[in-house]
């Protein structure tokens, strides 16, 4: 009996490791691109280059963020993350 059980916490902590040696790779910058820490600030300028706006933005690590949400922008000027408050701010914006 207790050699199955030794098994499967084998296996277990098999599972763990390589899980830690996945999200190791997945955290490493690729070469030559700086990604930021997504929900890091509280208030992000973005310009009309940056639409169809969502955050996390491009450019962020996703994997220790909410799920990527859009956000409406274009008619105030202004939008709010409702996931982590972040607040988006659109620098190049006109009132109609």
């Amino acid at each position: 009996m207790c050699g199955g059980y030794g098994l499967r916490r084998w296996a277990y902590n098999a599972a763990l490791v390589q899980h830690a040696e996945e999200r190791a790779v997945v955290d490493r910058q690729p070469a030559g691109e700086h990604l930021i820490q997504p929900n890091a600030r509280i208030c992000y300028e973005v310009t009309r280059q940056d639409l169809p706006l969502h955050c996390p933005m491009p450019g962020m690590y996703l994997w220790n963020s909410h799920p990527k949400v859009y956000l409406p922008i274009t008619e105030t000027g202004e939008a709010k993350c409702p996931y982590c408050g972040a607040v988006y701010k659109l620098v190049d914006f006109e009132a109609a």
